[in-house]
């Protein structure tokens, strides 16, 4: 295989991705990222009705999360198309798919038949509500996810109505956490010599996000609430004006909240009953927030970042998305990688993944493909001869 490899450490594995839209194709960037032989497997381009899911193909979107992938197109609704990835699966170590539980049983690539052929197949399925109960066949999108699961209720301001998350998180978890299923699937297949299926989806994933959220509920019987930029138990945590904008303070506990009053001028809140304790801080919120509001507005964001974190009280400024790569932590980070475009012409500016492995480490090498940019390079490594690749091509199926 001529393809650049990102990284050494899951290049053993050979993962064919039938995933579309976010949370799959999340899953998938995860092991391809790492190293692994993802095979993305598309319609061929007479079978493709409208934008690919991602949107256009050269936009950011569909961009950032297909990097480091070879496509191969195959017509999974003929029968011919199935033979095919049924040859396809008999040899590979993982299929991802995000389909509705019943679509893949119809076409006869759901797990029970491809493992008949195949033991060590590890096969991860991605949905909106889950593989099986009253909702399985129901269609599943992110917001649906953050609602069902809790986190609009929980996000915003109070008395303003639900409130989504800013970015796909129902999506984004439900990919990380299957990517996350699938590596323990395969280190438990080197003890056992067996494959097994991985399931998740977005309802699960937002629920397992709703963390100590959900645990307040669970054994303290609170049903948590809407507290906008305010932490729900740690105060003074929250976002403070400044004289030129704003940042984010959080004294999480009684030295924090000493050292803080300290720092901006305010030591005579010290001395205030109201806000002696974590309890008489949490009841007087509102009150106590407008005092430091007023204390902090005399200096500028930049000067109170510099002088609480110097004091030993976690503080930071809120950036928007462009100041957060201008930020010079984020710069030596090296948390955005350049990759150059098919055409050699440009380049195209990624984001990096967050974890670092000393020796085996994780690059953007190749730009995401175009569409069947690798079919025949693809079969022709698992065993198709010229010839049938050639009918294929002529009967349409790839």
């Amino acid at each position: 295989m001529s393809f650049p490899k990102a990284s050494a450490a899951l290049e053993r594995f050979t993962v064919l991705d039938l995933t579309r839209v976010r949370a799959g194709p999340t899953c998938v960037r995860q092991l391809a990222d790492w190293g692994a032989n993802v095979i993305k497997i598309e319609l061929p381009g007479h079978r493709e009705e409208g934008e690919p899911a991602g949107g256009p193909r050269d936009g950011p979107d569909f961009q950032n999360l297909h990097r480091n992938k070879r496509s191969l197109t195959l017509d999974l609704k003929s029968p011919e198309g199935v033979d095919v990835f049924r040859r396809l699966a008999a040899k590979a170590d993982v299929v991802v798919e995000n389909f509705r539980p019943q679509v893949k049983s119809r076409l006869g690539i759901d797990y029970a038949a491809l493992s008949q052929i195949n033991p060590r197949l590890v096969y991860a399925s991605i949905s909106g509500f889950g593989q099986d109960g009253p909702y399985r066949d129901r269609p599943g999108v992110d917001q649906i996810a953050q609602g069902m699961g809790g986190l609009m209720s929980i996000t915003g301001e109070p008395g303003r109505g639900p409130m989504r998350v800013g970015i796909p998180i129902a999506d984004l978890s439900a990919g990380l956490f299957c990517a996350l299923g699938i590596l323990v699937a395969l280190l438990e297949r080197e003890e056992s010599g067996k494959g097994q299926q991985v399931a998740t989806s977005l309802l699960q994933a937002q629920i397992f996000m709703l963390d100590f959220q959900a645990s307040r509920w669970l054994n303290a019987g609170e049903v948590p609430s809407q507290a906008g930029n305010n932490h729900p138990t740690h105060i003074p945590t929250g976002v403070f004006k400044t004289r030129d904008g704003h940042i984010n303070v959080a004294a999480v506990d009684g030295a924090m909240w000493e050292r803080l009053c300290r720092a901006i001028g305010a030591e005579a809140l010290l001395q205030k009953p109201e806000y002696a304790t974590a309890a008489a801080r949490l009841n007087n919120r509102d009150a106590l927030n407008a005092e430091l509001d007023r204390h902090l507005a005399r200096r500028s964001s930049a000067e109170w970042v510099d002088e609480l974190n110097e004091a030993g009280v976690p503080c930071g400024p809120i950036h928007a998305i462009d100041k957060v790569f201008a930020d010079r932590q984020v710069e030596h980070l090296q948390m955005v990688q350049e990759i150059g475009t098919p055409d050699g012409r440009g380049t195209r500016r990624m984001v990096g993944q967050p974890v670092s492995l000393g020796r085996t480490p994780s690059r953007i090498v190749a730009a995401p493909p175009e569409r069947g940019e690798h079919t025949a390079e693809v079969l022709r490594e698992f065993g198709f001869s010229e010839a049938e690749i050639a009918r294929l091509h002529q009967r349409h199926v790839i």
